[in-house]
């Protein structure tokens, strides 16, 4: 009865807008604007950045993805994990989110196009049914 007691008074006191965790630490301080990042992309290739703003889809699979932008219906872009180190929660859509990472430009096969755009990416297709994607590469990242 005390244990359900405790976990009773548990559930209650811990707020229910915490911070979801995973990989690398996320610095604090003041993001680069995503709109930036979209508009001069070769410029964060190499150097790690810190983006925040809104998650508007993620992978309704495992979680290893999720499309982000700056508002809900600004463009964005879609961000992967660093070496697959980390998953986030399937149900992550439409909560605000950091990252510490580095932009990324990569041709998908047709192929590879088609299976991201399944499981809900969205890409823009080059005529050849191929894509290339501006993207985020994150080391960490928190959702709340």
């Amino acid at each position: 009865m005390l244990t359900l007691a405790l976990l009773s008074v548990a559930l209650v006191a811990s707020p229910s807008d915490s911070v979801i965790r995973r990989g690398d630490a996320v610095p604090a301080g003041k993001a680069t604007p995503l709109a930036s990042v979209l508009a001069s992309p070769t410029r964060y290739l190499e150097t790690p950045v810190l983006i925040e703003g809104v998650i508007v889809k993620n992978c309704t699979s495992k979680g290893c993805w999720m499309q982000v932008a700056p508002a809900k219906d600004a463009p964005g872009v879609r961000v992967t994990f660093k070496d697959y180190k980390f998953f986030i929660p399937l149900n992550s859509a439409g909560k605000k989110f950091r990252a510490i990472g580095i932009t990324t430009m990569k041709v998908h096969s047709a192929k590879d196009t088609q299976h991201l755009v399944d499981e809900g990416a969205t890409l823009k297709r080059n005529s050849d049914g191929t894509s290339t994607e501006i993207g985020f590469e994150a080391a960490g990242v928190e959702i709340f």
